[in-house]
């Protein structure tokens, strides 16, 4: 049978079509645009159109499939917009949802991750909810273009410090659990990286790799929120999301370290340090 993973054009999903195909899955890649999820895989991988808000693109998408990576588009604010979903997925009989979350949910009922899981739990689908700390595609991705531009790190995090998880491992995690949907049916994983890294931190490892000195800007969150919807012109919704997720991070719940990343896939995850020298070309000045 076939695994489908929502999302397959965007970071943590690409990376889990990829690892499937690796282990000899058969992967189904579904998103909006199946032109460019084409382009993406180069025919390694089926692809699908799937919208969560169109319920005519479910039973397509979920055909020959038993299992499935799950997780919430940005710009798709409300947890109710994926329980048309989660019904169509109990109704076909899927014998596992992974579903995407976030590191310290189960304490945090502000995201709309939390009513997610605690759908799928009610709904009675076998569920593997994965929740990583924040990823290091974050800082290479949307925080990437005040790094290129003005040298510094705008993210309203204060002092705190995070356990940065590469979306790539994150794939293979996926990957490993949707493996066996016996064996992980009706469990949760906090997959960290292997350090809690506060943005100073993060600013003096970059202006390494990249010869240049970044600075850590630490603005409060009003005037991030500000200047990343009115210069950068990012969506509000989207913005107030991560305002709460800054919010949250600043009372300390992703600065935790995990072994179950290693202790699942058998290696270590990657460091920040490793991921930057990786991805030097996203940090180059413009």
């Amino acid at each position: 049978m076939k695994i489908l993973v929502t999302g397959a054009s965007g970071n943590v999903g690409s990376y889990v079509v990829d690892e499937l195909l690796n282990r000899g899955e058969q992967a189904v890649a579904a998103g909006t645009n199946v032109q460019r999820l084409e382009q993406r895989f180069h025919g390694r991988s089926a692809c699908v159109k799937l919208d969560f808000t169109d319920a005519s693109t479910f039973a397509t998408a979920l055909g020959g499939v038993d299992r499935v990576f799950l997780m919430r588009p940005p710009h798709l604010g409300k947890p109710e917009d994926l329980y048309p979903f989660i019904d169509a997925l109990k109704a076909h009989g899927i014998r596992l949802v992974a579903f995407l979350s976030l590191m310290g949910i189960e304490k945090n009922t502000i995201p709309p991750h939390y009513k997610i899981e605690k759908y799928i739990e009610a709904a009675g689908i076998p569920y593997a909810h994965i929740r990583p700390g924040f990823f290091m595609q974050n800082i290479s991705g949307i925080h990437a273009a005040e790094i290129r531009g003005l040298n510094q790190i705008y993210i309203p995090a204060g002092n705190s410090k995070t356990s940065f998880i590469d979306a790539a491992d994150l794939g293979l995690a996926a990957a490993v659990l949707l493996g066996d949907p016996v064996k992980y049916a009706n469990t949760a994983h906090t997959l960290t990286g292997p350090e809690s890294l506060d943005y100073y931190q993060v600013a003096q490892i970059l202006s390494e790799a990249t010869e240049r000195q970044i600075t850590y800007a630490k603005p409060g969150f009003l005037k991030y929120r500000r200047y990343y919807i009115k210069e950068r012109g990012l969506d509000k919704a989207y913005v107030n999301v991560t305002v709460a997720l800054y919010f949250m991070t600043r009372m300390g719940t992703a600065q935790r370290v995990s072994g179950e990343f290693q202790q699942l896939t058998g290696r270590a995850p990657r460091t920040f340090r490793e991921f930057v020298e990786e991805n030097l070309e996203c940090f180059e000045t413009v």
